[in-house]
């Protein structure tokens, strides 16, 4: 049994065990890809796959194979990259949530590149659940996110408290420090971001802790775009304080509480539970530790 007999079984998998688009992706006949897989049911003396008709379903045994081998090439691939570049800096793909990546990455980049300045940082900006797959998947070696995981596979470790606030149009019938009843609350219109990122969850599990449960009149990725349309009174939103910062200071739309409610969260830090960081890795990951970074994002012009 190799690595080789590994991966084809793997894209023979990721390609819906269809075996003609696993040999074409992997530039191979397929005919080789049967044998590869023939050889592996010999080895183990069980079938992988049911044949049924023209398709292919994976049996019990080959589902926890699957398992087994998704682990087993993530090992071998963090090993080929840590030991073909144990003497210089290498790749480093970092993954960030939005807010993370907006707010604190440039100045994260900035330092680690100051230290390790023949590093080569490559950095994706995106969900948590797509980081989350890039994980399992060995296509980033670290995360920063704005929740913590439900993977099995993953680890989170907590490194700075974050909050979120309620904002609201700079206008009657609200004012500054406006404080919401529960009652009152859930009637009002929410812009929000997005369902599975960060800032939507947290505020989420906070109001449904309290039996309200929101349906948005607008959802989004876009910070800027929520912050705009509570200026021009289409709604109340709950964002990240550190990104609305400089809109409140201006007075474009006013901080507001609920009572009895506090939006707090936690950043973490995510790796692949077989993951080993390599030393400038584990440097990446201390400075976000030691980080006390509260640049924000500057919106003048933006609204």
């Amino acid at each position: 049994m190799t690595i080789r007999h590994i991966r084809i079984f793997l894209t023979v998998c990721h390609c819906g065990n269809n075996l003609t688009l696993a040999a074409r992706q992997l530039y191979m006949a397929q005919p080789a890809v049967s044998v590869a897989i023939k050889e592996m049911e010999r080895y183990y003396g069980t079938p992988l796959f049911d044949r049924i008709g023209k398709r292919l379903k994976l049996t019990e045994a080959g589902k926890r194979l699957q398992e087994y081998a998704m682990r087993l090439t993530v090992l071998f691939d963090d090993m080929e990259q840590v030991l073909c570049h144990w003497n210089s800096s290498g790749i480093f793909r970092i993954g960030t949530s939005i807010t993370i990546g907006s707010q604190f990455m440039p100045a994260y980049a900035e330092q680690f590149c100051s230290s390790h300045p023949d590093a080569d940082i490559r950095i994706f900006t995106g969900p948590s659940s797509i980081l989350e797959d890039k994980l399992i998947n060995n296509e980033l070696d670290l995360a920063l996110t704005e929740s913590p995981v439900y993977r099995e596979a993953l680890i989170a470790e907590p490194y700075m408290e974050d909050y979120l606030t309620i904002i609201c149009p700079a206008r009657e019938p609200f004012c500054p420090g406006y404080v919401f009843s529960l009652e009152e609350l859930q009637h009002q219109k929410f812009l929000l971001r997005e369902p599975g990122s960060g800032a939507r969850e947290a505020a989420d599990r906070v109001l449904q802790q309290c039996g309200i449960f929101i349906s948005p009149m607008w959802e989004g990725t876009s910070t800027t775009a929520l912050v705009n349309g509570v200026i021009h009174g289409l709604g109340i939103s709950i964002l990240p304080r550190r990104m609305v910062k400089f809109p409140i200071e201006k007075g474009l739309v006013w901080e507001c509480q609920a009572e009895s409610l506090e939006f707090r969260r936690f950043f973490y830090i995510v790796r692949h539970r077989d993951k080993i960081l390599s030393p400038p890795l584990q440097d990446f990951a201390d400075m976000c530790r030691s980080s006390k970074n509260d640049s924000f994002c500057d919106y003048d012009g933006l609204f």
